[in-house]
């Protein structure tokens, strides 16, 4: 057979992070504010999750308006021009439609077109999911930046009553740009799912179910076995951590920064103490104030990391993103 000299494309030896940026919403809301309808208090709340007050967006406020927020900011920060990025990713659970896509919405509001874009349906691991993409775009020539952002207005899919996971969601968004390095700055990403848990975390009715009038069936919300979830984040996610580190060859006594997925402080704790972090390594913990934002809780609390702790600018940071599907995702990565 013969083989046509065929053209491919070849990219920067490495990738980085740039910049962050973020958007929360307008509307604090405490444990008091939502304790009467799951017949809870602000003790048990913070006992249970280390929620303390969450952001939350007011009705005029979309997912996509947030989103183009937090994105302007990380251009800005990152001291490139909309029109240099290539990819705009955006990871949602938030869009208000099935297609089309928050990404091309948002690509168009920050001045990136005509940037291939498109939405990321992974949950809780959606960002480093995105972090992933972009870094092998940047190394393989397809893309020079990419935007990568988490976005979501979990407000909007809650049910008050519900005890399982309501009263922990917030709503906002949090923005990377990811382009070429002289230097490793993400390393390789060990990501995956579960599928056996795929109900695990999720919808509590189908779109299809709720047309249809099935039932009482109102408005589909979010819903989880917490325990099923809890147990499973805790051993398991512990394991792709360790994993992530290996992949990038370091121990955790040379992390800067741990900053797991924003779903809760118990999980974090624990997290910390299955892989003996040092006193040394500074654990984001947004979650407090801003609550458990899914797709954007990884960015956001980056953002505020970065904020409180600028000496930590070019320390390593362990990410990692686990929700439902069940999917997860991880990475170390150079903090900008």
């Amino acid at each position: 057979m013969t083989h046509v000299n065929l053209k491919q494309s070849e990219g920067a030896k490495y990738s980085r992070i740039y910049a962050m940026g973020a958007a929360r919403g307008d509307l604090t809301v405490t444990n008091d504010d939502i304790a009467g309808p799951i017949e809870s208090s602000d003790e048990w709340i913070r006992q249970r999750t280390g929620v303390i007050t969450r952001k939350r967006a007011s009705k005029n406020i979309t997912a996509a308006d947030l989103a183009t927020e937090a994105a302007k900011e990380a251009i800005a920060k990152a001291g490139i021009k909309p029109e240099e990025i290539d990819v705009v990713l955006i990871s949602t659970i938030s869009n208000s439609v099935q297609t089309p896509s928050m990404a091309a919405l948002v690509a168009d509001r920050v001045g990136a077109n005509p940037a291939a874009a498109y939405d990321i349906s992974a949950a809780c691991a959606g960002y480093t999911y995105g972090i992933a993409q972009a870094d092998s775009f940047v190394r393989s020539g397809l893309a020079k930046y990419v935007l990568v952002i988490g976005a979501e207005k979990l407000s909007e899919i809650i049910e008050p009553t519900d005890r399982t996971i309501s009263f922990l969601l917030g709503d906002g968004a949090g923005a990377a740009v990811v382009g070429p390095s002289d230097f490793p700055g993400i390393s390789k990403s060990v990501w995956g799912s579960d599928g056996s848990k795929w109900d695990a975390v999720g919808m509590n009715h189908t779109m299809i179910e709720y047309r249809d009038g099935h039932g009482d069936v109102a408005w589909p919300t979010l819903r989880q076995e917490g325990q099923t979830v809890f147990r499973w984040a805790v051993w398991e996610m512990a394991k792709v951590a360790q994993k992530a580190l290996e992949e990038a060859g370091i121990t955790s006594d040379q992390l800067a920064a741990f900053i797991p997925h924003q779903a809760n402080m118990r999980i974090i704790d624990e997290f910390a103490k299955q892989l003996k972090l040092p006193e040394s390594v500074v654990i984001a913990k947004d979650i407090e104030t801003t609550g458990n934002t899914s797709a954007a809780s990884i960015p956001l609390a980056t953002h505020r990391l970065l904020e409180e702790h600028p000496e930590l600018s070019g320390g390593l940071a362990l990410e990692i993103g686990f929700g439902a599907g069940l999917v997860y995702g991880a990475q170390v990565v150079v903090l900008p």
